[in-house]
């Protein structure tokens, strides 16, 4: 349940998924800017009038023998008002599969997280603290999935502004 809620409410920060937002979309207001770190964006957002911040990246490369795929990204979002901190997602721009398991490898150190439709997501907030840290020190991010018709996918990520973004919304959605 709250991996759906949380599904929900960042689809309307990004305005992917108006059905799905409905009168939640109405009551959000666009999201702005607050900087641009090398690969990564920093942005605010107000949704039910309660200010969140999120920072995003899209793959350096996207590996896979797919014909057709979605926009791939990265969110590490807090929301103050909820007391929710730190939680990674990953969208896959496909459906993962039935056994959407996804390895997400930060230098040398793994995360296996779990999928929804198209995103992935840390099991718990402990883990989400993890991977925000191992991003803060490492270079380089590779996620590796499935998709629904069993197409293996790898993105790599640049981890190359991801502290000064980070700090750009803790500043910004401070705890």
């Amino acid at each position: 349940m709250e991996s759906a809620r949380i599904l929900a409410a960042l689809a309307v920060v990004l305005g992917l998924a108006a059905p799905l937002a409905g009168a939640a979309l109405a009551q959000s207001s666009e999201p702005q800017s607050i900087g641009t770190f090398d690969n990564w964006q920093a942005v605010t957002f107000e949704e039910n009038g309660k200010k969140g911040c999120y920072i995003t990246s899209k793959p350096t490369k996207e590996e896979g023998n797919y014909t057709q795929r979605g926009r791939a990204y990265v969110l590490v979002t807090h929301r103050p008002a909820d007391k929710s901190y730190d939680v990674v997602s990953f969208v896959a721009g496909y459906t993962y599969g039935d056994a959407g398991d996804v390895t997400v490898t930060i230098d040398e150190e793994q995360f296996d997280l779990f999928t929804h439709q198209d995103s992935a997501w840390a099991i718990d907030a402990v883990t989400d603290r993890d991977l925000v840290n191992a991003m803060k020190k490492g270079n380089r991010m590779v996620v590796k999935g499935k998709s629904s018709r069993g197409t293996p996918t790898t993105d790599t990520y640049s981890l190359s502004g991801f502290s000064k973004a980070y700090q750009a919304i803790a500043d910004a959605c401070p705890h």
